[in-house]
């Protein structure tokens, strides 16, 4: 068994089906690693327009505390991994994740997101990711 250590495996989640697949894989390595699991969420900007509305902060984070909720359950059930925290932060995802990289050891990503083009082998996010973090990025194909 390997020792214990602190830093983090960080796995980014916006609800689509890649993540939910980083989420499984992520859940497995930091078993094996011993290591603790954080899902991250990012708001996005507070002023941006969905569906004709403009939403505040308060109702981003409820929303994007929402989809993690249902990621966590759609992934694990009621078999949640212990050493597994959630954490909703705003910003753009990309900027977001990669300052958050500097801390963990291991940063996994869906390959594409809900947003982008269809057919890009790569969403935007994961790319600036595998640019730009400061650990490892580990990209999971859906």
């Amino acid at each position: 068994m390997n020792a214990p250590t602190d830093q983090r495996i960080l796995v980014g989640i916006d609800g689509s089906e890649s993540s939910m697949e980083a989420l499984r894989l992520a859940a497995r390595l930091a078993e094996a690693l011993d290591a603790p699991l954080e899902a991250i969420a990012c708001a996005g900007d507070p002023t941006v327009l969905d569906a004709e509305l403009l939403v505040d902060e308060e109702a981003l984070r409820a929303n994007h505390e929402r989809i993690l909720a249902r990621t966590v359950a759609a992934v694990f059930g009621e078999d949640v991994p212990g050493r597994l925290t959630t954490t909703v932060t705003h910003g753009r995802p990309a900027g977001r994740l990669i300052a958050e990289s500097e801390t963990a050891q291991l940063l996994v990503l869906g390959r594409r997101g809900r947003g982008g083009l269809l057919g890009s082998s790569l969403g935007s996010v994961s790319h600036a990711c595998v640019s730009y973090a400061h650990c490892p990025v580990l990209v999971v194909r859906h």
